[in-house]
């Protein structure tokens, strides 16, 4: 257990480099593209090569999971993307929070495109804009909110979505699905562990228990008092990872035969804690 340092994440869907294809081949169909990131990762959780693959397209990005990450570090974001004239969001997909302001931006963002239709004879023809993220961020759930249906599949494993399809939302715009996307391998393996923490990761091709004591020595370090108060401990100064996912387990009784400490279900339920907010509002990086 003590030895959790040395394993790193290890994870290379096969869909990946076909979907980049995809991206690429469709960018002429769309005026825009709308890129889902998790408000609590967005670095981490925004794949490295969009930028240079769109190029001029106009870019909306939606800081989605808003509910569970830390509203101060959100509005650093929010004015981080502005200063790089991309519009930004903060959005929760799965209630609808912050979409109500989506149209107007689209309308905001692609003002250029809306004129040159006008001038062209093509006033009213549709916005188009192609939706993209890495898998688990939420695309589907923002599509199915936008289009009033639940045709795009939804799920809470990640990689569900597979091929392109097109939504009508609404006030003359049309959505463009696309598979989730991820790139083979990182510079900066802390970016692994990030999106493994929150879920873009399936939790299957990683080791649990190795995954939740890298998590608790983060929040130890940038947010102790969350472990303190959630699970009723009284002290955590120093200790490495697998000491408190112990103390964790012990206090809330997770034991097997013989007394032992269940560490694999303390770390699925630490896991399913923090995803679900229930450590509080807390974001692992600022821009």
């Amino acid at each position: 257990m003590a030895d959790f340092q040395k394993q790193t994440v290890q994870w290379f869907p096969g869909h990946m480099a076909k979907t980049r294809r995809i991206i690429q081949s469709s960018l002429s169909l769309v005026d825009g593209v709308v890129e889902l990131v998790d408000a609590r990762i967005p670095y981490s959780s925004s794949n490295p090569e969009l930028e240079q693959i769109i190029k001029n397209k106009p870019r909306i990005v939606l800081l989605n999971k808003c509910d569970v990450a830390d509203p101060n570090a959100t509005r650093l974001w929010i004015d981080y993307y502005k200063s790089k004239g991309i519009y930004a969001l903060p959005v929760d997909c799965r209630t609808g929070k912050g979409l109500n302001a989506f149209i107007p931006t689209v309308k905001q963002a692609l003002a250029d495109v809306v004129e040159k239709n006008n001038n062209k004879g093509m006033s009213g023809k549709a916005l188009r804009l192609m939706v993209v993220g890495i898998p688990n961020t939420g695309k589907s759930s923002f599509i199915n909110r936008m289009a009033g249906n639940s045709k795009a599949k939804v799920a809470d494993k990640a990689g569900v979505t597979r091929q392109q399809q097109w939504f009508p939302v609404g006030n003359g715009i049309e959505l463009l699905d696309t598979p989730g996307v991820l790139w083979p391998k990182f510079e900066d393996s802390f970016v692994g562990d990030k999106l493994a923490f929150t879920g873009a990761v399936k939790d299957e091709v990683t080791d649990i228990e190795t995954l939740s004591c890298r998590l608790l020595e983060v929040l130890a370090k940038t947010r102790p008092q969350a472990i303190l108060e959630r699970y009723k401990l009284d002290d955590i100064d120093g200790l490495q990872g697998w000491e408190i996912l112990e103390l964790i387990g012990k206090k809330r009784g997770f034991l097997i035969k013989g007394g032992e400490i269940d560490c694999e279900r303390t770390a699925v339920m630490l896991c399913d804690e923090f995803r679900g907010g229930r450590l509080g509002k807390i974001t692992l990086e600022l821009p």
